[in-house]
């Protein structure tokens, strides 16, 4: 039996090929700090080669996104997967490889383009030409590799990335916490027969107080002018959530995230909604698991809130998987193929800079988000809370967040709001400090220019080469201007680029009724259509004012008009966007 400490006795490189983009390093500072049990089981996730090149797909997907919303036909999800999918000859040579190996199928899916194999972690080390061994930091303490992944010859370019082996966190949330509010008042959490269930209290303000600046979600609405007459009835909006151990430097702590229904009745009880119909989702053993990460608890709560009452009438499903380059990749692939509740748009606030992260992990999470627009799948990413550098540990410079980063993504910054009965007062840039955060944005190192920002003057990347700009949009994130919501029973103000997402979730939802009214399809992917507004439209703010240089060592980036690396191209007038998405 193969010693977990040792090299795998077969050369990997006399007989097997190696995965493109698979290199890993120990995080920094990281120990090692002993080898795997090989008699331990996981499961790992191979991602396949479409049928299609990616030219062609590229080429699809311009072709949809260069015709205005009304007139755009995206494939369906039977179409995707015809076109899409992987071939039933390079999934049988999987199951030929993982029977070679005494590794099980655990599924094997076309539409998806992966197979997820389960096995010991001594047959997964032969299998896949790595030496598995035990890490540590002072946050986290993973399962890890260093090096590249290997396949058998004949899986050389079949086998596009190989998620699992290594168990560390890959993304964190995005967003900010005030506080709890001081001034409160007790107000019943739900409305039921005392005799059955006593009445719970929860705490909110009342009345704001002078200091207070944040809004209630309906206030931002108002002030973002989202359109009257639609609340997403028909659409259902999809959100990422990732199980994360509150502790991550502790071995074997079980991971948690999650929503209670005791606080989204209060939420919306108080804001005199409905609540709406929320459906969790399994993916990779995930689970609606609160009350053991609160941090992660408040991610999940603030995502279904906001998302909840910009589109009260929309369904929301909340996709759980674990923290794990696997679970990231898998649970988006989820919601994309997931016939049962079809999303028509998917928020995400988790991400991390894109450098930590291996070039397949980055080609895959973008694929995958690619394949949503393919459908005409709306995909809103938070930028980052920490501004232009991200706080990345690798350089000290400036860096973007993924996966904001990707392309096919709607990457959405932060601002700082005032305002008053439905009158902006002003809005700025989101710039507290490293300790208050500010809206993530910068040029990517690792995508190239898209074609949607050839003429938005976007700067050199921090290796002065020409990239991916982000944000693209942005929105209140600022937790001084934040966002009230009913977590753990109380009323807390959340800001950050986590809200922003699903903010602008609930305004696509929105704009996607009102397409269906008409007979159209879904807005689906946006980019292209937001940057070929005319000169002069009012449908996005343009935000001319600040800095989301955290630190202010950093020199970068500024405000100014037209897209920036701040706040993109700025912050929706909703009824006017409405208008110019669904008239043109």
């Amino acid at each position: 039996m193969q010693m977990p400490n040792k090299q795998p006795t077969q050369s990997p490189r006399k007989n097997m090929a190696l995965v493109e983009g698979s290199n890993r390093d120990a995080m920094a500072g990281a120990k090692d700090v002993g080898g795997v049990n090989p008699k331990d089981e996981a499961e790992v996730t191979l991602r396949v080669r479409s049928r299609m090149s990616e030219g062609d797909l590229h080429q699809r997907l311009q072709l949809a996104a260069a015709k205005p919303p009304s007139e755009r036909t995206y494939l369906s999800r039977t179409e995707l997967t015809q076109s899409h999918g992987a071939s039933p000859e390079d999934l049988a040579k999987i199951d030929q490889f993982a029977h070679d190996h005494h590794l099980t199928v655990v599924e094997s899916s076309i539409p998806k383009r992966m197979v997820r194999l389960r096995g010991a972690l001594a047959d997964l080390q032969t299998a896949f030409g790595v030496t598995l061994r035990r890490y540590r930091t002072k946050q986290v303490t993973y399962r890890g590799r260093t090096g590249p992944v290997y396949v058998p010859k004949e899986l050389a370019g079949i086998v596009e990335g190989v998620f699992g082996l290594d168990d560390r966190p890959v993304a964190k949330p995005h967003y900010r916490k005030l506080g709890t509010l001081k001034r409160s008042v007790k107000i019943a959490q739900a409305k039921k027969p005392a005799a059955k269930s006593p009445k719970k209290a929860v705490h909110r303000i009342a009345p704001k107080a002078a200091r207070d600046t944040s809004f209630s979600v309906p206030e931002i609405l108002k002030l973002y002018n989202f359109p009257a007459g639609l609340d997403g009835t028909g659409q259902t909006i999809a959100l990422l959530e990732l199980n994360t151990p509150a502790d991550p430097s502790q071995p074997n702590q079980k991971a948690g995230a999650g929503y209670t229904n005791s606080d989204l009745k209060a939420f919306f009880s108080e804001l005199k909604l409905k609540t709406p119909a929320v459906s969790p989702v399994s993916v990779d053993g995930g689970a609606n698991l609160p009350g053991l990460n609160p941090n992660a608890d408040g991610e999940v709560t603030l995502d279904i809130e906001v998302a909840g009452a910009a589109a009260p009438g929309a369904s929301i499903a909340v996709y759980f998987a674990p923290n794990t380059d696997k679970g990231f990749i898998d649970v988006i692939t989820s919601a994309v193929h997931d016939e049962v509740r079809k999303p028509t748009v998917l928020s995400i606030s988790w991400g991390g800079p894109e450098d930590s992260s291996t070039q397949q992990f980055l080609n895959g999470v973008s694929s995958a988000i690619s394949d949503a627009s393919l459908i005409g799948m709306t995909v809103c990413v938070a930028s980052g809370d920490s501004g232009s550098s991200d706080l990345s540990s690798s350089d000290g410079g400036p860096h973007v967040d993924f996966p904001a980063s990707s392309p096919y993504s709607l990457a959405c910054g932060g601002t700082t709001l005032t305002g008053n009965k439905g009158t902006i007062g002003s809005e700025v840039v989101w710039n507290e400090g490293r300790r208050g955060g500010g809206g993530g944005g910068g040029v990517s190192t690792k995508f190239p220019l898209p074609a949607y920002q050839q003429n938005a003057s976007i700067p050199k990347s921090p290796k002065s080469t020409t990239g991916r700009g982000v944000p693209d949009v942005a929105g209140n994130g600022d937790p001084q201007t934040g966002y009230q919501i009913i977590l753990g029973g109380k009323e807390v103000v959340i800001g950050g680029t986590s809200a922003v997402a699903p903010l602008w979730a609930g305004l696509v939802a929105r704009i996607n009724q009102q397409l269906a009214k008409n007979g159209a399809g879904p807005v689906g992917f946006l980019n292209t259509t937001l940057y070929q507004l005319p000169d002069g439209s009012k449908a996005l703010r343009d935000i001319t004012e600040g800095t989301n240089d955290i630190d202010g060592d950093l020199g970068v980036y500024a405000a100014a008009t037209g897209w920036d690396a701040c706040t993109g191209l700025g912050t929706p007038d909703g009824q006017v966007l409405l208008e110019a998405l669904t008239t043109r």
